[in-house]
Formats: C-alpha cells, sequence, structure tokens
C-alpha cells in the first residue's frame, strides 16, 4: 500500500492525523481519539519503502543526517499534509497532520468576533496559544485570510513547514519556510523587518531571540501574529518573561506591556454528541490594567481582570466551558477534566 491511499482515506474519514508506526496497522486520529485500521500490520521493510518513496534526494539526506525531518506533502487539487518523518527504535515512521486547502472563516470555526477585532489591529502582538494539536495553525490562518480579503498589507509569513497555501487578494503574502527558504525563525525575523512588511505571522515562537525580534517589529509598527504551546494568557506572559536572562526581564515586561494586543488561548474538546469537536477559547485583551499587571509583573492578578473585563472582550476558559455544557455542546465531564477552578466552575 502507497502513502497516498493511505492520505486519501485520511480525508476521506475525516480524521486530523495519520500515523504510521512498526508493527500496527496504519492509525488515523479522529475527533481526537485514535482509531486503528482494518488493514495488515506494518514491518520495518514496509515502512521504509513507504516513507522513502515520499522522500527526494536531498530530503533522504537529511533524514539520514538529522534523524528527524519535517516537511509540507500535497496531494494534487486536495488537502496538504504537514508531515514529520523519524526514527523508533531504529526503524522510520511518520505522522502527517492535515492541513485542509479551503480555509474556514473565524465564524465558523466558532471564534468569538474579538478575533476578527485583534486581526484587524494595525500594530502590536497578538499571540494564539495552546497545546499541540488544538487547532492554533487554523485560527491563525483564518486572521490573515481576514487581512487578505479586507486590507492592502504585505504580510510576511515564516513557518516551519508551510500550512495553509494563501493566494494574494488585497494583500501580498510571502511565505517563506523554515530550512527551505531561510536558516530559522530568528534570522527570517531579523530580515523580515527590512523587506517593507505591514503584518509579520511566526509559526511558533521558540527562542528568546525569536521572541525578542517580534517584540522589536510589534513595537516599531507592526502588526505581529505569533503561536506559543501555552496553555492560558498568564502562563504566555510568564513565559515570554522567564525565557529571557534575569538582567533583560524588566526590559522585556516593558516591551510587552507596551506592545501586547491580545491573547487567544483554545483547545478542541469532543462534542457531546460524539461527532466532531468544539473550540473552546479564552480571550485576554491588553487593557490598560492589564498593561500596568505586565509591567508590575503582578501575573497572578491577571485572572481577575479577564472574569471582570467582558466589556473588553475578554473571557476566561473556565466561563467558556461553562456556557458549552449549558448549550449542551460538551459533557459535564469533558467540562471538569479542563477547568482550573472546580469549585467555582459547579457554584456558577
Amino acid at each position: 500500500m502507497e502513502i497516498r491511499e493511505l492520505l486519501l482515506m485520511c480525508i476521506e474519514k475525516n480524521a486530523s492525523d495519520l500515523h504510521i508506526t512498526e508493527n500496527e496497522p496504519p492509525i488515523l486520529r479522529i475527533d481526537g481519539l485514535l482509531r486503528r485500521m482494518n488493514l495488515p500490520l506494518l514491518d520495518k521493510p514496509d515502512l521504509k519503502k513507504m516513507i522513502y518513496g515520499i522522500l527526494n534526494n536531498s530530503q533522504k539526506e537529511i533524514f539520514e543526517k538529522e534523524l528527524e525531518l519535517d516537511f509540507s506533502l500535497a496531494l494534487p487539487g486536495l488537502d496538504r499534509f504537514r508531515t514529520n518523518i523519524h526514527l523508533q527504535k531504529g526503524c522510520p515512521e511518520a505522522a502527517f497532520r492535515r492541513v485542509p486547502l479551503e480555509i474556514p472563516t473565524i465564524e465558523k470555526l466558532g471564534l468569538p468576533q474579538i478575533v476578527s477585532d485583534l486581526a484587524r489591529r494595525p500594530n502590536g502582538l497578538v499571540l494564539i496559544t495552546g497545546p499541540t494539536g488544538m487547532g492554533k495553525t487554523t485560527t491563525l490562518a483564518t486572521m490573515i485570510d481576514l487581512i487578505n480579503k479586507e486590507r492592502e498589507c504585505l504580510v510576511m509569513c515564516i513557518e516551519d513547514p508551510i500550512e495553509f497555501i494563501f493566494k494574494n487578494n488585497k494583500s501580498v503574502i510571502k511565505q517563506r519556510e523554515v530550512y527551505s527558504d531561510t536558516h530559522s525563525f530568528a534570522a527570517a525575523l531579523r530580515h523580515a523587518l527590512r523587506q517593507d512588511p505591514n503584518v509579520i505571522v511566526v509559526g511558533e515562537m521558540r527562542d528568546w531571540e525569536t521572541i525578542s525580534t517580534a517584540l522589536t517589529a510589534a513595537e516599531t509598527g507592526h502588526l505581529v501574529l505569533a503561536t506559543l504551546h501555552t496553555p492560558d494568557a498568564p502562563q504566555t506572559i510568564a513565559r515570554i518573561i522567564d525565557v529571557f536572562p534575569p538582567h533583560q526581564q524588566q526590559q522585556v515586561k516593558l516591551q510587552l506591556a507596551d506592545s501586547l494586543q491580545g491573547v487567544v488561548s483554545q483547545l478542541l474538546l469532543p462534542r457531546a454528541s460524539g461527532k466532531g469537536r468544539v473550540l473552546a477559547t479564552e480571550i485576554m485583551i491588553a487593557t490598560a490594567g492589564i498593561r500596568n499587571l505586565i509591567r508590575e509583573h503582578e501575573i497572578e492578578q491577571i485572572p481577575t481582570l479577564m472574569q471582570t473585563g467582558s466589556q473588553y472582550g475578554m473571557k476566561t476558559m473556565d466561563k467558556c466551558l461553562k456556557e458549552l455544557t449549558q448549550a449542551g455542546q460538551i459533557t459535564l465531564d469533558v467540562a471538569l477534566a479542563k477547568v482550573k477552578n472546580t469549585d467555582e466552575f459547579k457554584q456558577q
């Protein structure tokens, strides 16, 4: 069996991921759960033949040298797949994350209207956060698509690898892939400042150099959209500050307080019906009060301001989970597994 056939099955069954691993049949992730396909087990020779069949010579060289490889795989006219090749006990294996060809709208994703407002900001830093596999890239893509439809901007995207493909509409969108088009996020970001962008999109803020350059870009009149693997707004603020050495942290607090526009944290949760997943979002908007808490490093007080800041579009994850439970979209058990303050949640 070829990987193309398995990827077609992935699309047909509306799975988010495909995994091929030794001594297992191909495995799909559907609605967040792993499902083994009714196919023969894969052994080491099968896996090597399948995986090497989709690599070109330079990719094979990189994989054999680095033992890891990330790239995008496109099926003509169909969806794209973010692909990771790796070794497990000496056997090549692969994980494929499906990236739909069509970019969904903010409304279709179930994102609150304030996310559209954040995409329309002329400058500053907007962060999309959450664990892996929670749709951060899709949210980022919908925001870029909104800008593309509404504004005449030069949008510079730095990605690893490129996932959604954009066609220029009102905006000109440049997509640069780390390792193919540039050596690193930090290097691409440094040079992006000389390429006349209005909007800079950073696929992932991984290190202090990338974060530092992103903050500088946000301070100097650019809108910077980026993702971070943090679960909520307070931990996002703390992570950014803690990445820097102690002698730089005061300066970073001031930069972050001045440039931050908002943080959107998200989770994808199984629907109560058992079919599909629903998006739960936490929103923090950088009001004057929030900016002051960042400057004073009183991060533990941020949730209190978020609870009382609904007029600005703010919402805690616990409140969103409560609303989804009351609407019958998720079960109480699913909500309770994710809430931070269980006692308060039950009293609401």
